[in-house]
């Protein structure tokens, strides 16, 4: 997308230094699979990170995405300043207000810490396995 400059998935929130995948998928680390963005905001504004965000994923399934079912599956945005915190907190509360969901939004809300680079073969994944993702 236009103004999203560079992307790394990784793991973010837990509490072992150097998590590997095979860690984090034990679901004892206290990671989240995480996708760190890098954009440019002349070109496209945080808010309009988040809209997509809330779009291409289901924010009341607690902990898990479709079958992907664990602590490390959990919706959340991990800001990194006071004022990406109170954008991501206004969009939240905007999608529940709106109704668009049946169920409440489980979404955290967390400060951006210990982010961990996941090994290069999970990077650009979709490209690399030539899939679009759904």
């Amino acid at each position: 997308m236009d103004g999203v400059v560079q992307t790394e998935v990784g793991f973010i929130g837990g509490h072992v230094p150097g998590v590997s995948y095979q860690q984090v998928c034990s679901g004892e680390t206290g990671h989240a699979e995480a996708v760190h963005v890098w954009f440019d905001p002349q070109q496209v504004s945080y808010e309009r990170l988040l809209d997509i965000f809330w779009q291409n994923h289901d924010p009341t399934q607690e902990n898990g995405q479709g079958v992907n079912l664990g602590e490390q599956y959990r919706s959340a945005v991990f800001y990194h300043s006071e004022q990406q915190r109170e954008i991501a907190e206004a969009s939240k509360a905007a999608l529940a207000a709106s109704q668009r969901y049946s169920k409440p939004i489980t979404t955290q809300i967390l400060p951006a810490e210990r982010f961990v680079r996941a090994e290069e073969y999970h990077q650009q994944y979709y490209e690399k396995q030539g899939i679009l993702p759904r």
